[in-house]
């Protein structure tokens, strides 16, 4: 906390100091150099879903399960195999040819259909699990953007006090030199300008993390990123209910069509082990043609079966029944994620639209505090011209600025992410979205 102190000389302050602290304030959104080109969120977007590990690994856990359905749909198909083999007996020096084949075709076989039909719900569940992975890139990257640009105000707004509190030390050195002030005064300057040095270190810190996060998504570190337009649209949700947001979501979010798919498939294996000791009927059709030396010539034939097969399951060790349990308890695990995952959609989708209305609500009171101390800190530098108000003073309202427009930031980037994350979690979020939000960005000048 400062420490209001006045001093019985008032010295008029040089204008090239003041002008340099009210410079630093105003640039606290443009802390970095500009470049020929900053990315905006769709050029970071548009190389996270080349780039994403985990959007790529959703898309492939997508090609394992649609092969899991070609390999049980496999096992409904006709299935044909050959064999042979060329013998040779010791005892005479004989030699025997053999070409066998078998063509089968399950005709009933209850067990293979469910699993089939397992597979194909498990397909599906993994497509709504790609589209939530998509749904979450977005998210994801309009997170780790806007982290990048609330840290990069933040550390300009660190700077701008360490600059002020740098240019007290100076003055309160000077002074003293002057034997116009005591050393304490210079010693409370430092003690305030060290202060800021460490604030502006973790700030320094802070935005090098931020950073770090949007490279995990990219694969390499960002470059200048856009910022948003000072005025922005302030609307609000559509519809303004949050009852309609959380059916819309229920209805839409495509992780939980997913766990419902999961739960679909798991009852569909439930009805594979039940039907696993039932019996099975199929087509067969062998046949053998034998040759050579060892093999007398009525032998020598090709010979022929088209039959049918009736296969019943007796007993094998109690492992069907065993089957049975595991998949009715894999059923019951997933019929509970899923009322999980409902739950938690519910709350997350009611807390976004309340975040979206607070942020609104905080986007205009803060834009009134960012005005009250502009016109606060322009009356407190006349007031030092003056002498009626002293360095300590100004830096009080050079603070009171800094954190408000750090506050008003905040609450800007907060108002773009949370209607992000609504529409997210109503299964609306994708790339238009992303490009709605692309429009309120500015190029740095």
């Amino acid at each position: 906390m400062l420490i209001a102190y006045r001093s019985r000389l008032r010295p008029r302050w040089p204008s090239s100091v003041l002008t340099s602290l009210a410079v630093a304030l105003l640039c606290a959104g443009c802390c970095l150099p500009a470049a020929a080109h900053a990315e905006n969120l769709l050029d970071i977007y548009a190389e996270a879903r080349q780039q994403d590990p985990t959007l790529a690994s959703a898309r492939a856990v997508r090609g394992e399960q649609g092969e899991v359905a070609a390999q049980a749909r496999a096992a409904l198909l006709p299935q044909w195999s050959a064999q042979y083999a060329e013998l040779r007996y010791q005892a005479d020096g004989s030699r025997e040819r053999q070409l066998t084949h078998s063509l089968s075709q399950v005709l009933v076989d209850l067990s293979k259909l469910r699993t089939l039909d397992a597979a194909k719900a498990g397909a599906s569940a993994q497509e709504a699990r790609v589209q939530a992975a998509e749904a979450d890139l977005c998210a994801r990257v309009a997170t780790a953007y806007f982290g990048v640009l609330t840290a990069q105000a933040s550390l300009a707004t660190a700077q701008a006090i360490e600059d002020a509190y740098n240019q007290q030390v100076n003055q309160a050195r000077a002074r003293f030199d002057a034997k116009l002030s005591a050393a304490q005064d210079v010693e409370q300057a430092r003690a305030y300008y060290e202060l800021a040095r460490v604030n502006t270190a973790q700030a320094q810190e802070t935005l090098a993390d931020a950073r770090q996060a949007l490279a995990q998504i990219i694969g390499r570190p960002p470059g200048e990123l856009q910022p948003l337009a000072p005025d922005l649209p302030m609307l609000m949700p559509d519809p303004e209910d949050p009852e309609a947001w959380v059916a819309q979501a229920i209805r839409d979010n495509p992780s939980l069509r997913a766990g419902a798919l999961d739960l679909s498939a798991s009852e569909q294996r439930v009805a594979a082990a039940r039907a696993a000791h039932l019996p099975t009927l199929s087509v067969g059709l062998d046949g053998e043609r034998r040759g050579g030396t060892a093999v007398a010539p009525v032998d020598t034939r090709y010979t022929s079966t088209l039959g049918l097969r009736l296969t019943i399951p007796l007993f094998a060790g109690g492992a069907i029944e065993s089957q049975k349990r595991q998949a009715v308890f894999q059923r019951e695990q997933q019929k509970d994620d899923l009322e999980a995952t409902r739950r938690s959609l519910i709350r997350g989708t009611q807390g976004y639209y309340q975040a979206v209305v607070s942020s609104l609500s905080q986007m205009r009171t803060t834009r009134a505090a960012v005005d009250a101390a502009e016109k606060s800190l322009a009356s407190t530098r006349s007031g030092l011209d003056l002498g009626a108000r002293t360095m300590t003073d100004l830096l009080l309202a050079i603070q009171t600025q800094s954190n408000a427009r750090i506050a008003w930031e905040q609450a800007r980037h907060r108002y773009v992410l949370s209607k992000l994350l609504l529409q997210q979690a109503a299964g609306s979020l994708a790339e238009p979205q992303l490009a709605a939000v692309n429009l309120l960005l500015i190029e740095r000048r």
